[in-house]
């Protein structure tokens, strides 16, 4: 004998709007389950002499909806051993009702038929109430389960299941991270029966309001004003795009991969200058620019049909995927260290063959500043033992290119190549002592650069308040100078 559920809709409005088919089915059923008592349609029907059992009271065991709709899928198909029954659910079935979803992937599994039957939903009832066209676009989401990355506030949005205040509050906060506070809504309350309301109010009042309940759907018009629109992705995209097309900038429009290295190198600087001085406002916009770089560089690979910023997320996507098995995966890594260390291993398995033949230090990039280049070419060298094992012969090497670099100091013609060739042998030693000891040889100097700079100002300071110029000063003095403002922290 084949076990079955029949599920139903109780549609969106009052009894005047019940399908015939689905009203005879409920007054018909010797066991008839509901998701919730709380609709329109069964305060009448209990009238007319329906009886049935109500999941409400699962909803005050759980804080999470999901193991709400899970116990009520197995007490379902529990009973479905024993008898068919029939299951009503506000709506239609297939529409906003994730009890459903669970029953038609879980009950073929235990030998259960599962047949949908009609319902009006509440869809057709809130595009009424709202008088809205669906041909020109909307989204239908879940407010139980609502996050940013979702919304498309260029279209109409409906968020269906704002059950109460704290589901409410979710909804507006996720809101907010796209909207302004006072950015107006419109709440829809049992849109389609002789009960329904509808009001609106600016965003921020939208978990105020006391007349939500299950049968309660909030509605966000689309977005037409142009700077609400500045926080979207394909927003700044179009930006893009019209910089540098036929009416855009004549400057954007010169640019090319080469034209724009340099200012790449620049912005990222800027960017560790605000990570310095701590100024997140500064670090927004100058990470901004960063990505105003990405995004140039995409957009000519756009123009010149060789590639595209979707092209681009999607190796990094796939690349972070792959380099993480121990969060995406199978794989494990206890710290920090173990995770560089898989990153390594499986971009050596990327490479495959043909990295067997080339050189360790390969693929240490000539682009980058030459404190970091050593820095990396000597982490290369120590993954394969070329290094000290602990840091005095280190100490000692500097020792040793110091004096080999005062050797050359000599004063003949030839002093100035073979010094600066032991000056670098010098630098290269001192980048080894930095590795040693974790520290980034780059911005090592970076810091002693902008102490330099806010010591010297100090010294201008000094100087201009004198009334007197530099060339007044001998350096002994200056250097006190210098002394005051180590003393002072500068």
């Amino acid at each position: 004998m084949v076990k079955r559920i029949d599920i139903i809709g109780m549609g969106a409005g009052d009894i005047t709007q019940l399908q015939l088919g689905v009203y005879r089915k409920l007054l018909a059923a010797d066991h008839l389950f509901l998701r919730t008592k709380e609709h329109p349609v069964v305060r009448e029907l209990e009238r007319e002499g329906m009886s049935y059992t109500s999941f409400d009271g699962i909803y005050e065991k759980y804080d999470q909806f999901e193991d709400v709709y899970r116990e009520i899928v197995d007490l379902l198909l529990q009973h479905a051993q024993n008898e068919d029954l029939v299951y009503a659910v506000p709506g239609h079935p297939l529409v906003a009702e994730q009890t459903v979803q669970f029953l038609i992937e879980d009950g073929p599994k235990q030998g259960i038929e599962i047949v949908i039957s009609g319902g009006q939903s509440f869809i057709d009832a809130i595009f009424t109430a709202l008088k809205i066209d669906p041909v020109e676009g909307f989204q239908l989401l879940d407010g139980t389960a609502l996050n940013s990355n979702m919304l498309q506030v260029s279209q109409h949005l409906i968020i269906s299941q704002v059950y109460d205040q704290f589901t409410a509050s979710n909804v507006k906060l996720t809101l907010m991270e796209k909207l302004p506070d006072d950015y107006q809504v419109t709440i829809v309350t049992a849109a389609g029966s002789r009960d329904e309301t509808v009001s609106t109010v600016p965003l921020y009042e939208l978990d105020r309001n006391v007349t939500l309940n299950n049968l309660t759907s909030v509605y966000v018009p689309p977005v037409n004003d142009e700077q609400i629109l500045w926080k979207n992705f394909h927003k700044l995209r179009d930006i893009i795009a019209q910089l540098r097309g036929p009416e855009g900038c004549p400057w954007d429009k010169e640019q090319t991969h080469e034209s724009l290295k340099k200012y790449l190198i620049e912005e990222t600087y800027e960017v560790i200058d605000a990570i310095n001085s701590g100024d997140i406002d500064h670090l927004i916009e100058e990470l901004g620019d960063v990505l105003l770089q990405v995004m140039l560089h995409a957009q000519i690979g756009t123009d010149e049909g060789y590639f595209s910023i979707d092209d681009v997320i999607e190796g990094l996507s796939a690349k972070m995927i792959r380099r993480h098995p121990h969060v995406f995966g199978n794989g494990s890594a206890a710290n920090a260290e173990e995770v560089v260390t898989n990153w390594q291993q499986i971009k050596q398995q990327e490479k495959g063959k043909e990295a067997s033949d080339e050189s360790i230090v390969s693929d240490v990039s000539y682009a980058l500043p030459n404190l970091l280049r050593a820095y990396e070419l000597q982490k290369k060298a120590a993954k394969v033992g070329f290094d000290w094992e602990e840091i005095t012969p280190a100490l000692a090497k500097v020792k040793e290119e110091l004096e080999e670099f005062i050797a050359e100091l000599d004063g003949t013609e030839d002093c100035s190549e073979r010094a600066k060739l032991e000056y670098g042998d010098l630098l290269f030693a001192l980048v080894n002592i930095a590795r040693f000891l974790k520290i980034n040889p780059e911005e090592a100097l970076f810091a002693t650069n902008e102490k330099f700079i806010r010591r010297f100002q100090f010294i201008e300071q000094r100087v201009n308040e004198s009334g007197k110029g530099f060339a007044d000063y001998s350096l002994d003095e200056l250097d006190q100078f210098w002394d005051e403002a180590k003393r002072k922290g500068i």
